[in-house]
């Protein structure tokens, strides 16, 4: 088998908790009386734009939200969505012990918004841990599209063999699959440990 050199880790729903999935909307819209279907409905035409930067929060907030007046603002809206943000502290400890260790290249790719991902990465110190960030922000496309994938692993010139992706969403895994790089499907910290012993991954320095 060969021997594992890069690990490649999703964010939200693994290290942190999601940033503005679902249900985090869904608190939104009672928070803030909205319309949760026309909510909805709003994200969904925006969001692939947000992820993938070509529109800001403020335009994202503009098109899902305050397309009418509001009786609150969007600073309070943007401060609503970052306090969602929380981590999950038994995956972090782990990135933490891999990162210390210093035996395999770490970084992420992750769908998110500029914004919101620039706020995850310094309100969380995952410049501590990562060498590289592939958001789809700064990419200009989003998991599960192959293509992130690949560039990925250009731009780390590894051989997809030698690389394991940890994502918490069977469709992002099976592109990677595809990619020919290994997979690990999180469910949670413990499982996790034993995939890497599965995949010859040392979480202690040698």
């Amino acid at each position: 088998m060969t021997e594992v050199t890069t690990l490649f880790w999703d964010v939200g729903g693994v290290i942190l908790t999601n940033g503005w999935d679902r249900v985090a909307r869904e608190e939104a819209a009672r928070k803030f009386h909205l319309d949760r279907e026309e909510f909805q409905n709003r994200h969904e035409l925006a969001n692939a734009a947000l992820e993938t930067g070509q529109i800001t929060l403020d335009d994202y907030l503009e098109r899902t939200i305050f397309f009418q007046p509001r009786a609150f603002t969007q600073d309070a809206v943007k401060a609503f969505m970052f306090a969602q943000s929380r981590v999950h502290p038994e995956a972090r400890a782990i990135v933490d012990q891999l990162a210390r260790a210093g035996n395999y290249l770490l970084a992420t790719i992750n769908n998110e918004g500029l914004e919101l991902n620039l706020y995850r990465i310094q309100q969380f110190g995952l410049r501590r841990d990562f060498t590289a960030f592939f958001s789809s922000c700064f990419l200009g496309m989003r998991k599960p599209d192959p293509a992130i994938y690949r560039l990925a692993l250009q731009v780390t010139q590894r051989a997809p063999e030698e690389c394991v992706f940890i994502d918490d969403r069977p469709p992002n895994l099976e592109c990677a699959g595809q990619a020919c790089m290994r997979t690990i499907h999180y469910q949670n910290a413990q499982q996790l440990r034993e995939e890497f012993r599965r995949n010859g991954v040392a979480l202690a320095s040698h």
